[in-house]
């Protein structure tokens, strides 16, 4: 019988109890080499079942069908060995997801860990699967649940990160902040609690913040070591867009971005996300989507992960390239719970997305506005699905749309008063209203944006 640094028992030995803390290390701060951490444990314990499922998660939650099929076999070599409960539960959820039932992975983690709160395996495998599924309450309500039985444990900052990242995907910004600045102070190294607080500036429209807070720890989560760091100078580059810096964006996904999204599907949803951005601000892509689609060509994998196809959509749209397109809106006629992401989400956006690329703006916003609200499916963070309103947006101000423009405008600009792209799409939308109306422009059209753009404390204080 083996004990983790959190105190959880398992079925192994001393060897397989140091390659699970050191993969763990590896999964919480999203560095180093994890994969290589359990593969020294097993070439010495190729009997402990839960090495091979620790192993079963990573491949599992690439969201690559490849590295899926890795996993599975992972799981196969656990079955037959020594198990207690906890190899067991671990293995009915990597199951579950494995057939594609990713909400049942995420709820037999959590039933799990009433009875294991100091899990740091499941914990964190059920935190990714919350990402993945857009689940904003259970990121925040799995963590808390948990929380008060980490103090002192090794690994307690790890998890002030993961519920910083909670509260701030549930709207707490405040607390998220704390949280995050709190987890990083105890381990600098913590890539997702430093990820936590860009967010928070990026909700709430702080970009001059933002690019303070990135700079300023840039050691710490550039790293050549850090599997998150492609995500983070994504965050950065969004703050350049935030402050009108088109140009500074470019450079940075011709940088860091650029090169890290080498074939992982979630680098290149974010080389996707950021260029289609980039264009829609006025940025020049050159050839760029073409580089972007073809590297999305030798990654296909439809109906996998609907985020992905989306964003693969993306690419090929920017390329010109719709014919590409087919296999992604194919795999909506699939079985399990992703196929049903595809039906209900993911073809309606790859739709409206084609749409929009081809100038048709009345069909992309009836497209978008219907599968806009996506949290709680599936996709990512509140940050990453932005894309989809700022498209609509853009679609229905490109449109002609007044009523439409200057009602989505207004909605960006009550969420984010202080971003310079919801101003500016505000600005643009006011614009288009007046002619409409058949009047000349109002002497107070100004006080309506400047209305709209005090801070939330002052309209309370009213």
């Amino acid at each position: 019988m083996a004990i983790d640094r959190q105190g959880n028992r398992f079925e192994g030995g001393a060897a397989a109890a140091e390659a699970l803390d050191g993969m763990l290390t590896c999964y919480a701060l999203y560095r180093g080499d994890p994969v290589g951490a359990l593969d020294r444990g097993l070439a010495q314990q190729p009997d402990c079942a839960l090495l091979w499922l620790a192993k079963a998660w990573l491949y599992a939650l690439a969201t690559e069908p490849g590295a899926a099929a890795l996993a599975r076999g992972f799981v196969d070599r656990a079955e037959g060995l020594d198990c207690g409960a906890r190899e067991a539960a671990h293995g009915a959820a990597l199951r579950r997801l494995l057939s594609g039932d990713w909400s049942e992975a995420g709820r037999i983690l959590e039933r799990w860990q009433a009875e294991a709160p100091r899990d740091l395996l499941a914990l964190q495998s059920g935190h990714l699967i919350d990402f993945f599924t857009a689940n904003a309450r259970s990121l925040r309500d799995r963590v808390a649940r948990v929380l008060p039985d980490w103090h002192g444990v090794p690994g307690e900052s790890w998890v002030l990160g993961m519920a910083a990242f909670g509260c701030e995907e549930a709207g707490d910004y405040a607390r998220a902040e704390a949280l995050g600045r709190k987890a990083v102070a105890e381990d600098p190294r913590d890539s997702w609690a430093h990820h936590a607080v860009a967010h928070v500036m990026e909700m709430q429209g702080r970009p001059e913040d933002g690019l303070g807070w990135m700079a300023a720890r840039e050691a710490h989560w550039a790293a050549e070591d850090d599997n998150l760091q492609v995500h983070n100078w994504w965050h950065r580059a969004l703050c350049h867009l935030e402050l009108g810096d088109t140009a500074g964006a470019l450079r940075l996904y011709d940088g860091p971005v650029r090169r890290g999204g080498t074939g992982l599907a979630l680098a290149l949803a974010d080389a996707s996300a950021l260029l289609w951005r980039i264009e829609m601000q006025g940025g020049d892509p050159g050839t760029r989507w073409e580089e972007l689609s073809d590297k999305w060509q030798a990654h296909l994998a439809p109906g996998y992960y609907a985020f992905n196809d989306l964003h693969a959509a993306m690419a090929h749209l920017g390329a010109g390239r719709p014919e590409r397109l087919r296999p992604l809106l194919a795999a909506a006629e699939g079985a399990g719970e992703a196929a049903g992401w595809m039906r209900r989400w993911g073809l309606p956006l790859i739709e409206g997305f084609q749409a929009f690329r081809a100038g048709d703006h009345a069909r992309a916003a009836d497209r978008l506005l219907a599968a806009r609200h996506i949290a709680d499916g599936f996709g990512g963070s509140h940050a990453q699905r932005d894309v989809i309103d700022w498209t609509l947006t853009e679609a229905a101000i490109r449109g002609q749309m007044p009523g439409l423009a200057r009602a989505l405008a207004q909605e960006r600009a009550a969420l984010r008063p202080h971003s310079a792209v919801n101003r500016g799409f505000l600005a643009r939308a006011l614009a288009l209203a007046e002619p409409a109306a058949g009047r000349a422009p109002r002497a107070d059209a100004g006080a309506d944006q400047r209305r709209l753009h005090r801070h939330p404390q002052d309209i309370g204080a009213r």
